[in-house]
Formats: C-alpha cells, sequence, structure tokens
C-alpha cells in the first residue's frame, strides 16, 4: 500500500474542493494514484471539479498575441516559482522577447520554440538556463500554441495569470468584436473541446461510467443507471464544450447561437487556453 503523504492530499484537495479526510481514503483508496482518487470521489458523489484540458504552471506569466494581420495566434507561458520573480520588470521582460522570437519565426511546436536562437550564442532552451542562475528558481516554458484561422483573437485576463486565443472562420470588425467575447468565455469557462466530438472517447467512457455508478448509488436498477449516465453525460457537453456552453454574457442562448446571431455562418475554428494554478 503507498505511503499516503500530507503534500498528496493537500494537492487533491486543491484540484477537487472535497474534503481532507475524503481526499485521504480516497488517495489510500487509489493507492496513492492521484486521477484514479479523483474518479473516486466523483463516484462518491463529492464535489469535485471536471478534469480540464488545460496547461498549468505554479507562478509565472502567459502571454497571448495576434500577428499576420490578426490571422495567427500565439499564447506561451514561462512559469517561476514565486510571485516575487513573475511580478519583476526584467521578467517580463524576457517573457516578451520570447515572444518577440515565437511571433518572428512561428514554430508550429514548443520542442521548435526552445530550439530557435535566442542570440547568437545561445537558443532559446539554453537562455533560459542561463536565466535560472541570474533569478535564482527554476524556470520552464511550459506551455506554447499557434493557431491560424481568417480571424483570430487574443485575451490576456489582467495579471497576466491567464491567456486565451480564439481562431474564427470570418474576418471582419463584427467578426473581431464576437472573437472576443468567445475568448474571454473560454478565460472563464475553460471548456475542454470545441464541441462534442472533439471530446476523446477516453473521457466519454469516464463520464459515463461515474454518470452510471451514481445513478446506482441512488437506487436506480442497472438499465434505467444507462440511460441516465447517457443524459449526464449530454449535460457533461454542454457544460464543457465551448460552442454548447452558456454564453456567460446572456446564458439564454448558447457560445453557438450567439455567434450565429451575429453572423448566420460565423463560428469557431479552433482555441487554446493556458491558465496558471
Amino acid at each position: 500500500m503507498a505511503n499516503i503523504t500530507a503534500s498528496q492530499v493537500n494537492e487533491l484537495r486543491k484540484k477537487t474542493g472535497a474534503g481532507m479526510m475524503d481526499c485521504k481514503k480516497a488517495l489510500v483508496e487509489a493507492d496513492g494514484d492521484t486521477e484514479q482518487a479523483i474518479d473516486i470521489l466523483r463516484k462518491k458523489g463529492q464535489k469535485v471539479a471536471a478534469k480540464r484540458g488545460e496547461n498549468e504552471a505554479s507562478e509565472g506569466l502567459v502571454l497571448a498575441e495576434t500577428i499576420n494581420d490578426g490571422k495567427t495566434g500565439i499564447i506561451l507561458a514561462l512559469n517561476c516559482e514565486t510571485d516575487f520573480v513573475a511580478k519583476n520588470d526584467d521578467y517580463r521582460a524576457f517573457v516578451d522577447s520570447l515572444m518577440n522570437i515565437a511571433k518572428e519565426n512561428q514554430p508550429t511546436t514548443i520542442e521548435e520554440l526552445k530550439g530557435l536562437k535566442f542570440n547568437d550564442e545561445l537558443t532559446i532552451e539554453q537562455k533560459i538556463t542561463e536565466q535560472v542562475g541570474v533569478v535564482g528558481e527554476k524556470l520552464d516554458l511550459s506551455a506554447y500554441n499557434l493557431i491560424n484561422a481568417d480571424t483570430v483573437v487574443a485575451y490576456n485576463h489582467p495579471g497576466n495569470q491567464i491567456a486565451t486565443i480564439v481562431g474564427l472562420n470570418k474576418a471582419g470588425s463584427n467578426v473581431e468584436d464576437a472573437g472576443r467575447q468567445v475568448a474571454m468565455q473560454v478565460a472563464a469557462m475553460a471548456p475542454l473541446a470545441l464541441n462534442k466530438e472533439g471530446v476523446d472517447q477516453d473521457t466519454i467512457n469516464r463520464e459515463l461510467e461515474i454518470g452510471k455508478e451514481l445513478a446506482i448509488q441512488e437506487g436506480k436498477p442497472a438499465e434505467m443507471a444507462e440511460k441516465i449516465s447517457q443524459g449526464r453525460l449530454n449535460k457533461f457537453f454542454k457544460e464543457n464544450t465551448l460552442l454548447s456552453q452558456p454564453f456567460i454574457k446572456d446564458n439564454k442562448m448558447t457560445v453557438e447561437q450567439m455567434l450565429k446571431a451575429e453572423d448566420g455562418d460565423l463560428t469557431v475554428t479552433d482555441f487554446k487556453r493556458v491558465a496558471l494554478k
């Protein structure tokens, strides 16, 4: 049996919002596996946030910007150990320099970005290592994404702890305005995917299993539990896929309906969200 530490319990509590003893029991039952413990808590009806498909880091800065007349969006995050370092002007300048290199070269992966030249002597990865000695903290380029579309809107939430980029299939000032609303929606609601077709099968199976288990615990027969779990899955899609989510500024319509009200053919083609813990 795994030796469950206080830090594991605290980490699970932060992720789920469940009580300390419930977290410890779930970790013991899961033999120390955090993801399995999350499922155990959910099956027992504990208040647990859905697993989010986003990049996370402890402290640092996230930046999102657009280039190519708003047809390309870039988002990146450099994390550090303390808020003190993250708020330093030199740290912000360093992150800005990484963004400028990314905009100039437009790499498609984080590995490509790390391999680009920072200057004549060092790559970005080597420069980050050098900066560890300067600031005295571990630094990590923890996230990088690029998307292309007819219109890409970038949104940086105040404080640069959350940033998003959203691609849309049309251009125009009205599209940019609608795109900004969607980018703020993504920042606030952290959708897992664009629509239900974008949710991976493992997540679907996981939600069906949890929904069925909860229904059985509520005393429903097995055949009814299957139907109930499907209904709960549909609710999961509505809450966790961008186009189906209630629009935060008017929850009487979905994000998809808001876009179609602006333009009947307008839709989101892609989005990325990065958040720091």
